[in-house]
């Protein structure tokens, strides 16, 4: 077992990310628990092991099992982009305290942070899954993913049962079979898992959004609204926003109805260069504006 300290620039909404984790967390990969931990399996340098995150002092506290001493920094690294260490919390907020619908949220979430990845690919395969479907169907169907596809551990331990299938793994599935599912999305799953075989890089920093977009949109059944989302949150690009998201327009309701995605892109141009965190502070609102119906 190794700890690690991920310290962050306060305040910090962990409270916030635990929920977003863990109304997302995909059977058998990832759980939380009532203690506040977010707890999931990993697979570094072809070894599988466990992860544990959860709120400690000034920083997030991370516990490693299975993890070689040699790759824990690695390891911090990823758990710091996943957790959003490295936002600064005093700029996002000047910069989205202007917007009248934006302010309240920024103040009543002053540490929000956006959610990123473990696993890119995973995370593509997510936003796949999620294309039409709700959040709970989405996690329903990468649930059944890992159980067909997936790697399952040595030594389970709790609801942690599986590493995520790699790429390879999902290459020549028939995914859509074994999830009951549409085929063109089964077989966009399994273009993005051919696209990262054959570009080690797919996932990497692009040098802009409309770079990112445009190597994604170029998977075949990936669409802008799941090339936005993977921006997001596998290549964390601040300014990204999914500019059709339901959600969204659902949070900018007025008496007069949703606006257009015209319109939020437009408003939008204000939230520069932090598009993604406003669209965080949205979701967060619409999400417990439903919850509380």
């Amino acid at each position: 077992m190794i700890e690690r300290r991920l310290p962050y620039r306060p305040p910090y909404d962990w409270a916030a990310i635990r929920a977003f984790l863990a109304k997302r967390a995909i059977p058998g990969v990832e759980t939380t628990d009532p203690a506040a931990a977010y707890a999931r399996t990993i697979s570094v340098a072809g070894r599988h092991g466990l992860v544990t995150v959860e709120p400690g002092g000034d920083g997030l506290r991370a516990t490693l099992h299975g993890v070689q001493a040699d790759d824990a920094p690695a390891v911090a690294g990823r758990l710091r982009r996943l957790f959003d260490c490295d936002a600064n919390p005093a700029a996002i907020a000047d910069c989205l305290a202007g917007d009248p619908v934006l302010a309240p949220l920024v103040t009543a979430r002053p540490g929000l942070r956006l959610p990123g990845a473990w696993d890119p690919f995973e995370t593509g395969c997510r936003a796949i899954l999620g294309q039409q479907v709700s959040v709970a169907a989405a996690i329903g169907l990468a649930g059944k993913l890992v159980a067909a596809f997936g790697t399952p551990l040595a030594a389970p331990v709790g609801g942690l049962t599986h590493v995520f299938p790699a790429p390879a793994d999902l290459v020549e599935a028939d995914v859509a079979l074994a999830l009951n599912m549409p085929r063109a999305r089964g077989a966009a799953i399994r273009a993005l898992a051919a696209a990262a075989l054959a570009d080690p890089d797919l996932f990497a920093p692009a040098e802009s959004l409309e770079d990112a977009v445009l190597r994604f949109t170029a998977i075949r059944g990936i669409g802008p609204w799941t090339a936005q989302y993977i921006a997001i949150r596998a290549l964390k690009l601040p300014d990204a926003l999914p500019v059709g998201d339901v959600g969204l327009l659902r949070a900018l309701e007025t008496g007069t109805g949703r606006p257009s995605s015209a319109t939020l892109l437009a408003r939008a141009e204000a939230w520069r260069p932090y598009r993604a965190y406003a669209a965080q502070h949205l979701w967060a609102a619409d999400e417990a504006a439903v919850k509380g119906r």
